[in-house]
């Protein structure tokens, strides 16, 4: 009987331990394999030429920057934002490019010679409304320059954040030049000359206050440039993967959850809803409901813009994403809600079929709509790259892709890290 009891309970286990494994993946495996196949039919026969032999491998590798997120701690950031932590609708504090941005969100220190740690520059205290001037306030830049306040050139300060902090960013330690301060510290008002510190510094480093809160629209943006210089080098491992990777990113930014703070429901009660949403649904109904004709791909005008534009309108649906399934379930009871299936060699907890359906019913379309919409989104951004790059012709390297020996190993490590080790960064079940 206890052996019994005990075999019981180790089933059950691997049962959530299944549930848990299929949920986390943005759009789910099937979700992000879709959206990549078929951007590749939105594509000019300039382009169809070369991404048509590869359309098995921009499939495959839809889901690659996912398996990332268990081998790299700094992949997981790049799959969401979560404005609604710190403002409102429409997200005015957050600059839409990338320096400006970590310029507002990275606080800076001065560590001074009596080891007094001053707090210099940063999203507490920066106003960046004026088109040329920062104004800034803080009682630690009256310890440094005696002065309360201080208006800097704001194109010297983006200069300094780009130097120092952009290409830092995936690095651990942040240091920054003791001397890279002069370049701060001139007066705007005056007469353009430099301010004198009133402390000797020892050290001066930076502090990441952005990347809690999610990075998506930015490297939507950074995705773009480097696709564009992949075309130009006529680099076509590069081009595969970074278009495999764009359009796994674009796929999560036309999901609503990935926009908001409450992205799994953990703020209502609603755990789980996230991998619904994204995964079960598609999974369900993509197949035979949906339609994937989405037009040709066009040309982006401003992808910094389009990339915003693209979030937000994601964040509008998150109110009824969650407001819609939490009245669901007022009319279903809760053996009605929840089931378990058998995939493959596992029994998995999951949202039950007639439930998933109302659901799906009572968005009118939604899920599709993001769907198609990432479809014909993939396919923009990879045309435009390509615009971008100069039209190169792709005839001569219009041929199934091989990997490196560097590649394969690459690949072979973040398979391992999938399979065996757990996500390095936010999880949707958290």
């Amino acid at each position: 009987m206890l052996q019994n009891r005990l075999f019981t309970i180790f089933f059950l286990f691997l049962g959530i331990i299944g549930y848990s494994f299929v949920q986390v993946s943005d759009w789910g495996f099937y979700g992000h394999r879709q959206i990549n196949r078929h951007a590749v039919f939105t594509l000019p026969p300039d382009l169809m030429i070369f991404y048509k032999p590869n359309i098995d491998f921009v499939t495959q590798h839809a889901i690659d920057p996912d398996k990332r997120r268990y081998a790299s701690k700094y992949e997981a950031v790049r799959h969401f934002i979560n404005p609604d932590e710190i403002d409102v609708y429409p997200f005015r504090v957050f600059p839409r490019k990338w320096t400006a941005a970590l310029a507002k969100f990275t606080d800076i220190y001065a560590v001074t010679s009596v080891n007094d740690t001053l707090h210099l520059f940063g999203r507490s205290q920066m106003n960046f409304e004026n088109e040329e001037v920062i104004i800034l306030n803080s009682k630690d830049l009256k310890k440094a320059i005696g002065r309360d306040s201080l208006v800097i050139d704001k194109y010297n300060y983006l200069d300094f954040i780009n130097k120092n902090i952009v290409r830092k960013y995936y690095e651990n330690n942040w240091i920054i030049p003791n001397e890279a301060l002069d370049s701060v510290f001139i007066d705007y008002e005056g007469d353009s000359t430099l301010i004198p510190l009133k402390v000797s510094i020892q050290k001066v480093f930076g502090k990441d206050r952005l990347s809690d809160l999610g990075i998506l629209p930015w490297h939507l943006q950074s995705m773009q440039y480097r696709l564009t210089r992949a075309f130009e080098e006529r680099d076509i491992n590069k081009i595969l993967r970074l278009s495999s990777d764009f359009g796994h990113y674009i796929g999560d930014a036309h999901v609503p959850l990935h926009t908001t703070k409450n992205y799994n429901g953990q703020y209502t009660n609603q755990r789980g809803i996230h991998g619904f949403w994204e995964s079960r649904l598609p999974e369900l109904f993509a197949e035979s409901d949906y339609n994937y004709f989405v037009g040709q791909a066009e040309y982006i005008e401003n992808p910094t813009e389009h990339y915003w534009n693209i979030v937000l309108e994601s964040h509008t649906y998150v109110d009824s994403v969650l407001t819609i399934e939490k009245n669901l379930r007022k009319e279903f009871e809760s053996d009605q809600i929840y089931c378990y299936e058998d995939v493959g060699n596992r029994t998995i907890r999951t949202y039950c079929r007639d439930f998933a359906a109302a659901y799906h019913d009572r968005m009118k379309g939604m899920v599709e709509s993001r769907m198609t919409k990432a479809i014909k989104a993939v396919g923009d951004a990879w045309f435009t790259a390509w615009v971008d790059a100069g039209q190169p012709n792709l005839m001569e390297i219009s041929k199934e892709a091989e990997l490196t020996e560097a590649e394969r190993k690459e690949l072979e490590a973040q398979e391992k890290a999938f399979k065996n080790g757990k996500i390095l960064g936010r999880e949707h079940e958290n």
